[in-house]
């Protein structure tokens, strides 16, 4: 019989970190524990053996030891860059404000389940530890969710994970894996946030590689919008890297493609134009006036190539703040509009998944070689 699926969908687009939600004040049924232990147990394991096994945690005295080490392995640091962000309007401050909360009040969570499993990961890449049981311990978050109880995924007390296997007296060769505050959630109102949609962080066939129309498997042509997307992490804050992201010449020192631009308007903003050049030992030299469509600061500068409305290739960088760094994503989508590469198809149709394939191969290598020469410079100057 088929599984509900607007059901199974809500369930899995509303399970996440609750933290502020969290009733501190109801007990959690050891018995429902139970039933949502017994569901994650269902979950796959390598080699089918049974080595999770699952510690929770409800004694006050207990609790409290936990969570005073919780607060010693970066709890209190949490709780800390709260207070600094409060009414800041700093992005990262929801998300401070959630971490400190749960760290202030760990103690007081109802009942805390250490998920562990037998076994040391001795860095060799092999399977059979983390790869069974994080499955699991998801699983039980979301049976937990189906039954009114709300868990917040952390790992922070590994930072102090022997510690913690002393207070709990976890034998040696156990590893922990993930601690869950468990309790029941105030309200019900959960919703799905906004995530990257599937096509933006998917590849096929090739890293970073990108389509925007479905193929089912044949061969992609011009029309599926293929793509090229490359990412770097940078030790900088995105004010620092913006300059280098907004400077249309700077990727000319990097691609031996891209010769260099200058702005044909007098400031960037969404219509504002600048004029590329170009250069392929295969193709010649040439220009091409390029439109900004989308330009927020510090945050996204996207341009198309040729005609705005039916561009030659669509172009983006993007700026994501991460905890203590910053993720700099360049994206670039071929077509729809005609250019070098279309004439090139036209003249070989029966090649069309070839030569788009062969054109990617070069664009990905200089896309990689910018972002990466970005990083340097940024990395170096905040050195």
């Amino acid at each position: 019989m088929p599984f509900d699926t607007g059901e199974t969908d809500r369930l899995l687009s509303t399970t996440r970190s609750v933290r502020r939600r969290l009733d501190l004040e109801r007990p959690v049924p050891e018995q429902l524990l139970l039933d949502c232990i017994d569901l994650a147990e269902q979950a796959p394991t390598g080699g089918n053996q049974a080595s999770r096994r699952w510690l929770v945690i409800r004694d006050p005295k207990v609790k409290q030891q936990v969570a005073d080490l919780y607060r010693e392995a970066g709890g209190a640091w949490l709780s800390e860059r709260a207070s600094t962000l409060a009414g800041s309007g700093d992005p990262r401050e929801r998300a401070a404000r959630s971490g400190g909360h749960l760290a202030d009040h760990l103690h007081e969570v109802p009942a805390i389940v250490l998920v562990t499993i037998y076994g040391e990961h001795d860095g060799s890449g092999r399977p059979g530890l983390f790869d069974s049981v994080i499955q699991a311990a998801w699983s039980f978050c979301l049976a937990a969710r189906s039954r009114g109880l709300g868990t917040a995924w952390t790992t922070l007390h590994l930072g102090v994970a022997d510690k913690v296997a002393e207070v709990l007296d976890i034998p040696d060769g156990v590893t922990q894996i993930v601690l869950l505050p468990v309790a029941f959630t105030t309200g019900d109102d959960f919703v799905p946030v906004e995530r990257r949609p599937a096509r933006e962080i998917t590849w096929f066939d090739k890293w970073g590689r990108t389509l925007q129309n479905p193929i089912d498997g044949r061969p992609p042509v011009l029309a599926d919008g293929a793509g090229i997307t490359v990412e770097v992490d940078v030790d900088a804050k995105p004010a620092d890297l913006w300059p280098y992201v907004s400077d249309i010449d700077l990727p000319a020192r990097f691609s031996d493609e891209f010769q260099g631009a200058e702005w044909l308007d007098d400031e960037p903003a969404v219509g504002a134009r600048f004029l590329g050049r170009n250069k392929r030992d295969d193709m010649g030299e040439w220009e091409v006036t390029c439109t900004v469509v989308d330009y927020e600061h510090e945050w996204v500068f996207a341009w198309h190539a040729g005609d705005p409305d039916n561009p030659a290739a669509q172009w983006r960088f993007e700026v994501q703040p991460l905890l203590g760094g910053t993720r700099l994503r360049f994206s670039m989508v071929l077509g729809p509009g005609t250019s070098g590469l279309t004439l090139a198809i036209d003249a070989m149709p029966d090649k069309e998944a070839a030569i788009i394939a062969n054109r990617q191969k070069g664009q990905i290598a200089n896309m990689r070689r910018t972002i990466e020469g970005i990083r340097d410079l940024a990395e170096a100057a905040g050195a």
